[in-house]
């Protein structure tokens, strides 16, 4: 694994001053891996949008175009397209249900809003993200696609909110960092009972979610759960029969997960 000279200099620096704290030693190694792999994924990403651009390589949103902004950090999973890759099967399947109405909420920059309503011309996409730099980086994702018209930005969704969409064929995707337990209530909020709905389950947060959302949606829906993988890239239409690091294949699709994060696929009976 080689690191361009810039990015060998800030690594040992900031091992360095990693090494000279008074963290103990298993949380100054952490740190010190996350660096690691935070650098190299970046670089990386980096290197492989020099290549091909700005437009998602492969998987169910295959030509939709990043942002500027979305292409920071460790952006390879979006680029490359593996991004969660373990849903790839169940947005297909989602793609071709007709919805009228897409809920997503905890959007972030929008890579499913903009994603899905490149791939469902008859249906429209709420966004809703509590974070307004996050509000804005999804329509900018979303104007540069052309499916602004599709695209509903919004700030914070309140359980009430489901009652909305009521009698409309609507799919429910959320990602909002554990704040799922609280929302995810049919009882509270009897029009989930009718949706259909694909939820990250932040198990790393709190131990009890998956049984509790299960134990709560059990007898309106069949429920899949989805357990995360790894997955690597391939560079060789890039680099022939040139040798890659194995690591490099897999560090560019890393999401930097701290722990496990399953996904509950759950449709209404």
């Amino acid at each position: 694994m080689k690191f361009h000279p810039q990015h060998a200099e800030i690594l040992l620096k900031f091992t360095q001053s990693i090494l000279g704290s008074d963290e103990p030693p298993e949380t100054q190694i952490r740190h010190l891996w996350i660096n690691i792999a935070h650098l190299k994924a970046m670089a990386l990403a980096q290197l492989l949008g020099n290549t091909i651009g700005n437009a998602v390589y492969a998987g169910p949103f295959k030509g939709m175009k990043l942002t500027p902004a979305a292409m920071s950090g460790i952006f390879g999973p979006y680029l490359t397209g593996s991004y969660e890759h373990e849903l790839h099967a169940s947005f297909e399947k989602i793609i071709t249900t007709p919805y009228q109405t897409i809920l997503n909420i905890g959007c972030a920059f929008g890579y499913y809003a903009t994603g899905l309503a490149l791939r469902m011309l008859n249906t429209t996409v709420r966004a809703f993200d509590i974070s307004e730099v996050e509000q804005q980086r999804c329509r900018d994702m979303a104007a540069l696609n052309q499916v602004d018209n599709r695209v509903k930005v919004s700030g914070l969704f309140e359980g009430g909110d489901f009652a909305n969409y009521a009698g409309q064929k609507t799919f429910v995707l959320m990602d909002i960092e554990g704040g799922e337990k609280t929302l995810l209530d049919p009882v509270l909020y009897p029009a989930l009972q009718k949706m259909d709905i694909l939820v990250e389950l932040h198990d790393v947060l709190d131990s009890t979610l998956s049984k509790a959302i299960t134990d709560r949606f059990a007898a309106t829906h069949d429920i899949t759960f989805i357990t995360n993988s790894a997955t690597l890239f391939d560079f060789s239409p890039f680099t022939g029969t040139a040798y890659v690091d194995p690591f490099e294949s897999l560090i560019i699709n890393w999401e930097n997960r701290d722990g496990p994060t399953p996904w509950a696929v759950m449709t209404a009976k």
